[in-house]
């Protein structure tokens, strides 16, 4: 299947497609490539390749975000989330070369509509730096084995009610220091192919695409329409995990 991906017209509209609506989200929403662009990939790459196309073009894209939006930057958040997800990156390339796909989907799924839940209720949810340690630590094991880091960080910067332009800000610049050593690890473990490596070239014109798109919408999208788009990603991410975990 892998070797088919850079041929067939029909998987060629599906990685575009993925990237395309992906790029615009995480724009939008400061999160969300990987969240939608890896479920989308797998219905016509393997799982273990469109995790590594994910994770090679959010390192791009996640870069620039980073370095436009650096003014923003909450580094009390980013330096402990930071240094708790390279602990956590080593430990979810184990997972990604042993761990079957659908059952770590599967937990993934739960675990996020489980977050949506607390984030909705009315139920007091205490930060500190042991929840930021935790979500970062989380994320960096999901860096490397989903390619989806993103719902623990969610999770821990919606529980502070930051401001929309701050949660873009800070939660872009810990993904792409993230995904910088996550590459390299990626790399070492002789993860990437070239069947991976040609995937990722096809899809960065429409990533590209996207981020133009979602650059102009992004001033219509703060307050709580803001939050409650994030809450409505999440709960997309976990019910597309769980059903691709059992599809």
């Amino acid at each position: 299947m892998a070797q088919s991906i850079v041929v067939t017209t029909s998987q060629l509209i599906v990685i575009a497609s993925a990237v395309f609506v992906a790029g615009v989200i995480q724009v939008v929403a400061g999160f969300g490539f990987g969240l939608l662009s890896v479920p989308l990939m797998t219905i016509v790459v393997e799982p273990k390749i469109a995790i590594v196309v994910s994770s090679l073009i959010g390192a791009c894209i996640t870069s620039w975000q980073a370095i436009w939006q650096r003014a923003d930057v909450d580094w009390t958040l980013v330096r402990p989330m930071i240094a708790s997800a390279y602990v956590g990156m080593p430990l979810g390339l184990v997972v990604f070369s042993t761990v079957n796909d659908d059952a770590l989907r599967l937990v993934l799924g739960v675990t996020v509509i489980v977050a949506v839940v607390l984030l909705v209720l009315p139920i007091r949810i205490p930060v500190g730096r042991p929840l930021d340690i935790g979500a970062g630590f989380i994320s960096g094991v999901l860096n490397t084995s989903l390619s989806t880091n993103g719902p623990p960080l969610v999770f821990a910067l919606q529980a502070r009610r930051l401001a929309s332009d701050t949660f873009r800000a800070t939660i872009v610049m810990v993904f792409a220091l993230s995904n910088f050593v996550g590459i390299t690890l990626f790399f070492a473990a002789g993860k990437v192919t070239a069947e991976g490596l040609r995937a990722a070239a096809i899809a960065i014109p429409a990533t590209l695409v996207g981020q133009a798109v979602g650059i102009p919408l992004r001033r219509h999208v703060h307050g709580e329409r803001f939050r409650w788009m994030v809450l409505g990603l999440l709960l997309l991410a976990g019910i597309s995990a769980i059903y691709a975990s059992v599809r």
